[in-house]
């Protein structure tokens, strides 16, 4: 299963819109192709919901799952039929 950190995302230790669709637009999506996805959350400040829905409708293209939380205990949002 490959992990999307959100983590990876933060500018200057918060989630500013401008930088996070910039980091977006330069991810090479297509390498989740029919792969299991994990957005792990970040523990260390608030994620506002658009952020998640940015990241599953780029993935969404791609991936057979989606999931979010932590490993043990994921939750599936999305699966492709």
């Amino acid at each position: 299963m490959e992990t999307i950190f959100l983590n990876d995302f933060l500018d200057g230790g918060i989630l500013r819109e401008k930088t996070f669709r910039e980091k977006v637009a330069n991810i090479e999506w297509a390498k989740y192709t029919d792969k299991r996805v994990l957005i792990k959350g970040c523990s260390e400040v608030p994620i506002p919901t658009w952020a998640f829905l940015i990241l599953t409708a780029q993935l969404a293209q791609y991936v057979e799952r989606i999931y979010f939380g932590e490993l043990r205990s994921a939750v599936k949002i999305f699966i492709r039929d």
